[in-house]
């Protein structure tokens, strides 16, 4: 793991508020929606939890995957197709545009939540991969200066910037010199980012202590807070683990042996907390075989990230209500950079649905903003029987 210092900046000192109420968003004002979306996002990101992790395949691919969990409120998701050329502005503080104007010079497709610009997971048409993990309490930005904004960018539409300006992981090392991430509201908590490249590599970019650190993760485990390099220095308190069951031992006069299979990773964390995932996703990620195909290991990354899904009600407090939604886990993904695909699945379907890329003009394409889920809520379907064959009375 390599940490790269790039410059000194001024900080947001951020100040945490407690959780916000589940807004009726869609029937404010656009302004007034947008201040409450960042409010959400930016003022009880404590709420927000993502867990990622990476697979490669004997065929020489590399998969990226994630989950995106919030259980107070449904966030809307959308996919959107970004075509090259399209030109988008970044909001700046009191929720306004006014910052950086970008154009796309990469086509791409990316999950957005809440307000469609802000696009939290994504994939160009090069192979680029890039996607916003929650960062509380550790990040720290610069403060926005009205000189410097047509450098400015929001650090929730840092991910559509990467995508649609960069084909490697490299370049985005080098592009990151030449912006100022910014918050949009000045109580915000803050975002680090995971960014890989059809080569296999990928970095974690922290914004904390008025720097810019970009760390190697050739490990491909990202969680939440605290910062990366804590998280890897974690991973020495359970050096004890192994796959497979514990042998038998005598204890005095006493044999003991295990109660079941999988007792190697006996005090292995199950809570929900990042640092817990943030192991577990690593000794689940380290342990499973090497697939054999793309196709296999995209499904594999589902099988293990099944396991990060949050159930509604753990997270809310006695004395409160739990939001009417299926689960905190909203949507799972995972990324094949090499066949330019993204998957994903939702709260309210399991399916897992496909964006192929390569059927995308990007010199084309319109822009398009699309629901994740038209219908909100899990199908059923029915199984034929011998006596009740589909489609028949």
């Amino acid at each position: 793991m390599i940490g790269t210092s790039f410059w000194t900046k001024a900080i947001i000192i951020i100040n945490h508020q407690p959780p916000i109420i589940n807004y009726q968003l869609n029937y404010l004002p656009m302004r007034t929606r947008l201040l409450a979306i960042i409010t959400l996002f930016l003022t009880a990101l404590q709420g927000f939890a993502c867990t990622g992790i990476t697979l490669k395949s004997k065929d020489g691919s590399t998969v990226v995957a994630r989950t995106i969990e919030w259980g107070g409120s449904d966030l809307n998701s959308r996919y959107a197709i970004v075509p090259r050329g399209y030109t988008q502005q970044s909001y700046i503080p009191g929720g306004v545009k006014g910052g950086m104007t970008f154009t796309a010079k990469y086509g791409y497709v990316g999950l957005s939540v809440e307000q469609e610009e802000f696009v939290a997971e994504g994939l160009n048409e090069e192979g680029l991969s890039a996607g916003l993990f929650y960062f509380p309490g550790y990040g720290q930005y610069e403060d926005y200066e009205e000189g410097l904004k047509a450098s400015s960018i929001a650090d929730l539409q840092l991910v559509s910037w990467l995508l649609g300006s960069f084909r490697t992981v490299d370049e985005v090392i080098d592009g990151l010199k030449d912006v100022h991430v910014i918050a949009i509201d000045p109580r915000a908590s803050t975002a680090h980012w995971r960014v890989a490249d059809p080569s296999g590599r990928q970095i974690v970019i922290e914004i904390v202590g008025k720097k810019v650190n970009v760390y190697d993760n050739t490990l491909g485990v990202l969680t939440n807070s605290p910062g990366f390099d804590w998280q890897m220095t974690n991973l020495n308190n359970y050096v004890n683990l192994y796959p497979g069951t514990a042998k038998q031992k005598k204890l005095g006069s006493e044999q003991l042996a295990s109660f079941g299979a999988g007792s190697g990773f006996l005090g292995l964390p199950g809570d929900v907390t990042p640092p817990s995932r943030f192991v577990r996703a690593a000794w689940y990620q380290a342990t499973a075989p090497v697939p054999a195909t793309t196709d296999k290991a995209v499904r594999q990354c589902f099988q293990i990230l099944n396991n990060f899904d949050i159930p509604i009600g753990i997270e809310t407090a006695e004395g409160e209500t739990a939001v009417d939604i299926p689960s905190a886990t909203q949507w799972t993904s995972a990324t094949d950079m090499s066949g330019r695909k993204i998957y994903y699945r939702t709260m309210y379907n399991s399916a897992i649905r496909v964006l192929d890329l390569n059927g995308i003009n990007f010199s084309k394409a319109k822009y398009k903003s699309i629901p994740l889920d038209t219908v909100k809520e899990q199908p059923f379907f029915p199984v034929a029987t011998p006596t009740h064959p589909r489609g028949r009375s």
